[in-house]
């Protein structure tokens, strides 16, 4: 409870020091009460920027702050540009950490000095974000590679961190009438599992490894190789990609890159790991995206840091994808259904009061472009409506909200006039005839027929053993049932001779109450 409480004085002598609560005023047009504060705390230095005072500050407090800040980064229809701008170091140059702790922790965990390790290997880093660092080396056998090595002491700062979203989420369950609607201790247990295995370098390596499998004859995304040999929890080493970072949009444009083309590609790529492969990259901010120039691979993304992915299950992918289809459809009754059937929504809710009320939210955003949608506007209506109808928060998707953001907010960068609907409705109908057409069924079968061809073989012998297994009861039943019968019949027998032995006295005293009566006088009398 104590690290609890100094962990709060400590957000809030940053967050003052700062300045950050004049930046909130400003954002409610209250100049007299940030007057008053500037006043009392007379001793704060506030002449920087908002935007590198609030940098400053998620910085200083810590990993998680530092990626509320990338998310931030990436939402310029939220966040005053100005910010947004700033924000941006925050995805890959975060200050770095001195390279004699990086070598150090490359020694511990790979058993060698870099020096033994590789062919070259550069002290200065090169890129630097919230929970590692990266510096460029190569192999002795030529091969450019990139290392990643944890920051020191993160499991700490973050275990901190996170013991207070816990105990924040309880007291929002408590105090707040929504809470358990919004499952908050649920949100943040999923955001608690997420971050530690985001320190586990070696799960990461995993990760970036199934995705460059699920992506291995694909046009649209590269993923690097990884390196086992160089491997473990604090310390990875992967192949080293080459291309321009996807925020440096007029760099792209000078390299001949495609804009709009590159927008329409992000949107397929998300759609593709969610419902193909149910196993998506959930920390797609600009720092973590390259673009190849490459010529036999130009124009493909780069996907980078695979510490946050998310999955999806085959029911989770079956529910997401009718209501997606059913929304570009504009089938606004199939989504009210949809979230009744699956059970989100109350058994008692009407359908056609939730369909009126989502037509209300989702109807203004058809047909236009990004730029000309407010999603900030629509969120809040959604949230609205969640809340009338009481539809619990699903935490399983807590991460794909955040990557659909994520994709959303590069789409407008890359192109603002791009129409994301227009753009995945096509790709989600195919994919949906795939799976519930003949298609699927052709696919589903090939999936099947290894399992049928082992049961095969089996099935006489199974029917052998289960009609055994039949007779067996049934004879074991019939055993039982015998057993039952004479103890049954014990008991009978033991009370009809009890019956006997009683009734056949009491029938003897009354035959010699009669003799006597008839012929006692006599004989006794004689």
């Amino acid at each position: 409870m104590i690290l609890k409480f100094l962990r709060v004085v400590k957000i809030v002598r940053v967050s003052l020091r700062y300045g950050l609560d004049d930046i909130a005023m400003s954002g409610f047009d209250a100049p007299r009460i940030s007057k008053v504060i500037n006043t009392i705390m007379f001793w704060r230095d506030l002449s920087a920027p908002r935007g590198v005072r609030l940098r400053k500050a998620l910085e200083e407090l810590g990993p998680i702050f530092i990626k509320f800040g990338q998310v931030l980064s990436t939402r310029r229809d939220l966040v005053p540009g100005d910010i947004v701008d700033e924000l941006s170091n925050l995805q890959d140059r975060v200050p770095p950490f001195s390279s004699d702790l990086a070598i150090a922790q490359i020694e511990k965990s790979l058993k060698a000095h870099p020096d033994e390790l590789f062919a070259s290997f550069e002290r200065e880093p090169v890129a630097s974000a919230s929970i590692a660092q990266v510096h460029f080396a190569v192999l002795k056998d030529g091969r450019d590679v990139a290392v990643k090595v944890l920051r020191p002491g993160m499991k700490k700062s973050i275990d901190e961190d996170v013991a207070l979203m816990h105990f924040a989420a309880g007291w929002v369950e408590r105090l707040w009438t929504d809470g358990k609607r919004v499952k908050a201790r649920e949100v943040v247990g999923e955001f608690d599992k997420y971050l530690h295995d985001e320190l586990d370098l070696m799960r990461e390596a995993a990760n970036g490894s199934q995705l460059r499998r699920n992506f291995a004859d694909s046009k649209l995304l590269m993923v690097p190789e990884m390196f086992w040999d160089f491997c473990s929890s604090s310390v990875i080493v992967m192949e080293r990609m080459h291309g321009i970072p996807i925020s440096q949009t007029d760099k792209l444009r000078t390299a001949g890159i495609d804009l709009p083309k590159l927008s329409r590609d992000g949107v397929e790529i998300f759609f593709t790991q969610v419902f193909r492969d149910g196993f998506f990259h959930a920390d797609m901010h600009p720092g973590n995206i390259l673009v190849s120039v490459a010529p036999e691979t130009f124009g493909r993304y780069i996907a980078l840091d695979f510490g946050i992915v998310g999955t999806l299950n085959d029911f989770d992918k079956d529910y997401l994808s009718q209501n997606f289809l059913a929304f570009f459809q504009r089938d606004y009754k199939r989504v009210a259904e949809a979230h009744i059937e699956s059970g989100w929504a109350p058994k008692e809710t009407r359908v056609d009061e939730l369909e009126s009320a989502v037509r209300a939210c989702c109807e203004p955003i058809f047909d236009r472009s990004l730029k000309d949608i407010s999603f900030g506007q629509v969120l809040l209506r959604l949230f609205q409506t969640s809340r009338r109808f009481n539809i619990e928060v699903q935490p399983q998707l807590v991460l794909l909200q955040k990557t659909l953001l994520n994709v959303e907010g590069l789409g407008r960068q890359l192109d603002p006039d791009l129409d994301l609907w227009v753009t995945a409705k096509p790709y989600l109908e195919h994919w949906m005839s795939e799976q519930l057409g003949w298609r699927g069924l052709v696919q589903h079968l090939k999936i099947e027929v290894p399992r049928y061809s082992k049961l095969l073989p089996q099935i006489p012998r199974l029917i052998h053993q289960a009609l055994s297994k039949t007779i067996d009861g049934a004879t074991h039943q019939h055993n039982e049932v015998n057993l039952q019968l004479l103890a049954e019949q014990r008991r009978t027998n033991h009370l009809l001779g009890i019956v006997v032995y009683f009734g056949g006295g009491v029938l003897s005293g009354l035959l010699l109450a009669l003799i006597y009566m008839r012929f006692g006088r006599w004989i006794f009398g004689g």
